[in-house]
């Protein structure tokens, strides 16, 4: 069976979820390979053999933390040259669809972004994507070179498959290049001890109706209650009610949880592109006639500073 390639996004040898999600993935076409970069490499191996790697290629240079993406193209590509892969398979950060984008142009090869799914097809991975703001599903096939395709966080369930998971030393040589522009600092981001919004399995927005900062401590506790990311429309990030890294839509975070829950927000396209791909949609909304509620699979007309903490109030008894 061909090998497929997926690179790792991991913090300090934490694999994340969707890298989980990829290996998923990459076994309906082929057996995964791994590609695991920089400190703490060679402990992600274990996690990933646990969800299918066959083999994890491993290396801890400083560069790929001390220089921007350049120095993660050149070990992508040196993997790729070593495995001759089916496929590459890329979470859909913003980092890694550079890398992606770059690794693509160099092997002369077709790309496909922000798929939300992949089969095998009998001319090689057919992709699913969700496009013109969710509005349209199509499904295509890269015609030239070896696919590499970035993919959405849940796109995927995360699914045990225990396999050999060798660790291997990737060989890289770094172009000169990759040392063209240094990172200088870096400033940790804050931790709300909530998931990351991208990531989550749950997430919990508040809008326009929320009517005010203050206000989103009822969303937030919400949100904990259910283990949930917050989110927010753009009319509430515009109003500065809650930081842009929260902004869910076309111009902010694309998510496709299991479930969202939107609170006090009209439905606008430019919201709806960024979220019209979840599991199952449920909106709080005083106004029957928003757009919001055409896309709902279920709807509450009301309040939603009376309703959202009732809400909260009765999972919280039922969790005890």
């Amino acid at each position: 069976m061909a090998e497929v390639l997926v690179y790792v996004d991991h913090v300090d040898g934490a694999v994340r979820k969707p890298t989980l999600e990829l290996l998923t993935l990459a076994r309906r076409i082929g057996e995964p390979v791994a590609v695991a970069l920089g400190a703490g490499a060679a402990d992600t191996a274990a996690v990933l053999a646990e969800h299918g790697a066959v083999k994890v290629l491993t290396d801890d240079a400083a560069e790929y933390a001390d220089y921007l993406v350049v120095p993660k193209v050149d070990a992508l590509q040196a993997a790729y040259e070593a495995v001759s892969p089916a496929a590459v398979l890329v979470p859909s950060s913003a980092e890694a669809k550079e890398v992606a984008a770059r690794l693509a142009l160099r092997i002369g090869s077709g790309i496909i972004t922000d798929a939300v799914d992949l089969e095998a097809g009998a001319e090689g991975p057919v992709v699913t994507q969700s496009v013109f703001a969710a509005s349209y599903t199509t499904k295509s096939r890269v015609s030239q070179g070896t696919p590499v395709v970035t993919v959405k966080p849940n796109s995927a369930a995360v699914e045990a498959a225990p396999a050999a998971g060798a660790v291997e030393a990737l060989s890289v040589t770094f172009s000169a290049q990759a040392t063209g522009t240094k990172v200088t600092g870096r400033t940790p981001r804050e931790s709300t001890g909530r998931p990351e919004l991208t990531e989550a399995a749950i997430v919990v927005s508040g809008g326009r109706g929320v009517n005010g900062a203050d206000n989103f401590a009822i969303i937030e506790a919400l949100a904990d209650s259910l283990g949930a990311a917050v989110g927010a429309s753009r009319a509430a990030v515009d109003a500065g009610w809650y930081p842009h890294t929260n902004q869910v839509g076309q111009t902010g975070k694309s998510v496709s949880p299991q479930l969202y829950i939107a609170n006090g927000i009209s439905g606008a396209i430019q919201h709806r592109a960024g979220m019209q791909t979840s599991k199952t949609i449920v909106a709080v909304n005083k106004d029957a006639e928003a757009p919001i509620f055409d896309l709902v699979d279920y709807g509450v007309v009301g309040d939603l500073f009376d309703v959202v903490p009732q809400l909260t109030e009765e999972i919280k008894a039922r969790k005890g």
